[in-house]
């Protein structure tokens, strides 16, 4: 079984960690709904969790299993590591 590399750990860290700032923001939201500084971090800490995950999945290929079928692509499912062993 392979094992995971140092990059493919460190880009699910940083993956991890804007999902918790996502989370933390979405709760604080939900009380402070006129926080406009709140809401724009929260935006643009949800545009990079798009890049960072694009990023990763073309590296190391799809994180879920529920993504959206490509017809033509292989789902990369069965290739290599598995999410969680990234």
């Amino acid at each position: 079984m392979k094992q995971p590399t140092v990059k493919a750990m460190n880009l699910l860290e940083q993956l991890q960690a804007l999902d918790f700032t996502l989370v933390e923001l979405r709760l604080y939201l939900h009380t402070h709904p006129d926080d406009e500084k709140a809401l724009q971090q929260y935006n643009e800490t949800a545009g990079q969790r798009v890049t960072l995950k694009e990023q990763v999945e073309e590296e190391f290929g799809s994180l879920a299993p529920n993504e959206p079928f490509t017809p033509g692509q292989a789902s990369g499912w069965g290739e290599g590591l598995w999410p969680w062993q990234l």
